[in-house]
């Protein structure tokens, strides 16, 4: 495998898989397209504009005349598709750009890939295109999907368009899901980065609820390092569950946060619950023990500490996205060689 294709490259959790692939393989090439909408930070990547091995190209996976031209300059290997709308409050309020992206630009890269015969296709997803779970049980690769918001919809309509690729066309594909992320490049609209900013600043922490909500974490590194193990060793028409067996309560996290960060619990704010807000996830990682040989290797203890002191050590990047001055930065950087 020499040439891919990454999708949504600029996000969190993209830009960390093309570091990992590029530190990882030296001879490979990756090719990132991104639309670089607000969650899409071309500095991510900064350190790799250089690198012989790594091309940037702006472009939107919804857009087939597009995509078709980069399929048709290229000679991908694979496609693995990150490229997403995906906060749930954002799609609470308006699901309309979810529905465009996350499905009608799935379909068009299906269709790009498929009829050039691409090798693998990745369609990396989330755990809550299964929906809530109560206070036991797991989430397998046959659980049925059951979302509950806009988002997970969109999500799970993305899964399965893939679903019905593999079984009609019998098109390479494999789909991921994953507990929820953390680590750094995170843009803070989430939970953790934007807690340890608001508490730096002494700002308070807005809870949903009672903070009883459960989510599974899952290091990003870990993360990519399981959609690595699903494009390189997983089976076509399978899907891959990755999570990090670290299930915790949104108010231990955010106390967790705050003893880390020498911040008191006067921070913590109780705010309205949002509307189909799931209890709790947690995933079954066997699947992919077994037949990918992966498991998480970072500890949720550690792994947070790291975290909080990548966000400190970085606060021009955190200064930079909160005031929307990263958004500058490709036109700096690319607004010449465009125009020329």
């Amino acid at each position: 495998m020499k040439q891919i294709l990454v999708t949504g490259g600029c996000g969190f959790i993209g830009s960390n898989f093309i570091r990992y692939q590029l530190s990882e393989y030296p001879d490979i090439s990756v090719t990132n397209l991104d639309k670089l909408t607000y969650a899409g930070n071309l500095e991510n990547l900064k350190e790799y504009e250089s690198h012989s091995g790594y091309t940037f190209v702006k472009g939107d996976i919804t857009d087939a005349d597009f995509v078709n031209a980069l399929f048709n300059s290229n000679d991908f290997d694979a496609v693995i598709n990150f490229a997403a709308e995906s906060h749930v409050d954002r799609s609470i309020l308006d699901s309309s750009p979810f529905i465009h992206t996350n499905i009608v630009g799935t379909q068009v890269l299906l269709d790009a890939a498929r009829s050039r015969n691409i090798g693998r296709y990745v369609q990396v997803s989330t755990d809550e295109v299964y929906g809530s779970l109560g206070p036991e049980g797991l989430f397998t690769e046959t659980t049925p999907i059951a979302p509950n918001s806009p988002y997970s919809a969109s999500k799970a309509s993305a899964d399965l368009l893939v679903r019905s690729y593999i079984k009609t066309f019998d098109f390479p594909a494999i789909i991921t899901r994953c507990s929820n992320n953390y680590g750094p490049y995170q843009f803070p609209e989430k939970l953790i980065p934007l807690f340890i900013s608001n508490a730096q600043e002494d700002k308070s922490l807005p809870i949903y609820g009672e903070g009883t909500n459960v989510r599974d974490w899952i290091h990003v590194i870990d993360h990519c390092r399981g959609i690595d193990a699903a494009l390189r060793k997983g089976e076509t028409g399978q899907v891959y569950n990755f999570g990090g067996n670290a299930e915790m309560q949104n108010i231990e996290i955010t106390r967790l946060l705050l003893s880390i960060l020498g911040k008191p619990e006067s921070l913590i704010k109780y705010v309205t619950d949002r509307p189909g807000h799931d209890l709790r996830y947690a995933i079954d990682c066997s699947k992919a023990e077994a037949e990918l040989g992966w498991k998480p290797e970072t500890k949720f203890d550690t792994g947070l500490k790291d975290t909080v002191q990548w966000y400190l050590d970085n606060p021009e990047w955190v200064n930079r996205i909160r005031s929307g001055q990263y958004m500058k930065y490709y036109d700096q950087q690319y607004g010449n060689r465009l125009n020329s």
